[in-house]
């Protein structure tokens, strides 16, 4: 346990983890169903006073199966502990005191007071957005602790897929022939990636087919890509010469949803070792596990992994994630205005939709209670 926390916090902590999210194994399935002994155990540490025995432990989880690592664990305790709340009240603090300033100067220009240069409106809000960007790295960060992130696999077949599922997990997760388009539905494993869960799904080969069934499977591959976080667009390395091979990658490719990242990985780099490298071309080998850890890092670099925030992580939920991201394209359009200096009314109106995102974490904050906050400061009309 971190030397901040004592160890029946992290307990608490790992217990509550386990009831909001699933359990993560690098050798196993996903288990996604209640977990009837998360519960029986967390009773059993409720209270500081409450003996914990070497017996409570007979039937629990790895610390890897509970909350996949200890940073998820920390994570988790950091937010019980009030961490990530107090933060944000500690930008909406920040945020109506601007609003006050900016509000003030707009609605009473007739008073003798320079309220935005006394306030210093624009250091205080280049101020306060660094604060928010760091902390919405921070929550994403925590998102993808307890969301994970869904890789897909998808390309032609035979390209390999199967194989670097199995590289990946490190287990015969899935059947593996020479035979092209052996297949035909999704296979999903979990493992971890630097301490954060990753679902990896295996589709069927991406292909023109009369077979029924397999165009089963390739309709649920796109339906796999449409729903993933990162795909993976698989190609062979020993096709990297054939014009229709090459057509049809490049018609794949085409149809991957805008926002979704895509990584460009070559397999069967230790069957061709006379192909020149160039840079972005990623090249690995499912069989003998080269290149594996350049795709362990672009998978994490394309969802904005950064091990070095770990400290700070917070065990965050999607939509605090979108407030954030939100309040900070809002504090951004503010600080063009304020910079502008005849804008003040636009600048005035992002700062309101700021608080207002903000408010979807922690409750509203309305106009009365913005203007009882200008009569308590200034003293105006008097």
């Amino acid at each position: 346990p971190s030397a901040h926390v004592a160890p029946i916090d992290m307990l608490r902590a790992v217990c509550s983890a386990m009831m909001t999210r699933p359990v993560f194994s690098t050798d196993a399935p996903m288990v996604s169903q209640s977990m009837p002994w998360a519960s029986r155990f967390r009773r059993s540490i409720t209270s500081a006073s409450t003996p914990v025995s070497s017996a409570a432990f007979t039937a629990f989880p790895t610390m890897t199966d509970v909350a996949s690592t200890v940073q998820a664990a920390k994570s988790a305790s950091r937010s019980l502990a009030g961490a990530f709340s107090e933060q944000v009240h500690t930008l909406l603090a920040g945020l109506i005191n601007l609003r006050m300033l900016v509000e003030a100067t707009l609605d009473f220009p007739e008073e003798e007071i320079e309220h935005l240069s006394r306030g210093r409106a624009t250091e205080q809000l280049a101020a306060l957005l660094a604060r928010t960007q760091r902390l919405n790295a921070n929550a994403q960060q925590g998102s993808l602790l307890r969301e994970g992130i869904r890789l897909v696999i998808a390309g032609q077949p035979n390209v390999g897929k199967s194989s670097l599922l199995n590289a990946l997990a490190g287990a015969e997760v899935a059947i593996v022939t020479p035979i092209a388009g052996t297949t035909r539905d999704r296979i999903e494993h979990a493992i971890s990636l630097c301490g954060v869960p990753v679902h990896v799904v295996d589709t069927a080969g991406l292909r023109d087919t009369q077979d029924t069934v397999e165009a089963l499977g390739i309709e649920r591959t796109w339906g796999a890509v449409r729903s993933a976080d990162v795909v993976l667009h698989l190609h062979d390395l020993g096709q990297i010469d054939d014009a229709d091979h090459q057509q049809a990658d490049a018609r794949i490719a085409q149809q991957f949803p805008p926002n979704v990242p895509v990584i460009d990985a070559w397999n069967k780099a230790d069957q061709h070792p006379n192909v020149v490298e160039v840079p972005n071309r990623l090249l690995l080998s499912a069989a003998t596990g080269m290149g594996l850890d350049k795709l362990r890092d672009a998978v994490l670099a394309a969802v904005g992994h950064s091990a070095s925030a770990a400290e700070g992580v917070f065990m965050a939920r999607t939509r605090h994630v979108q407030a954030l991201t939100a309040t900070v394209t809002h504090l951004n359009a503010a600080q063009a205005h304020l910079q502008q200096g005849q804008a003040l009314d636009m600048a005035a109106e992002e700062l309101r939709l700021a608080q207002s995102r903000l408010g979807e974490i922690t409750g509203e904050f309305g106009a009365d209670a913005l203007l009882g906050e200008i009569f308590s400061r200034f003293c105006i009309g008097k």
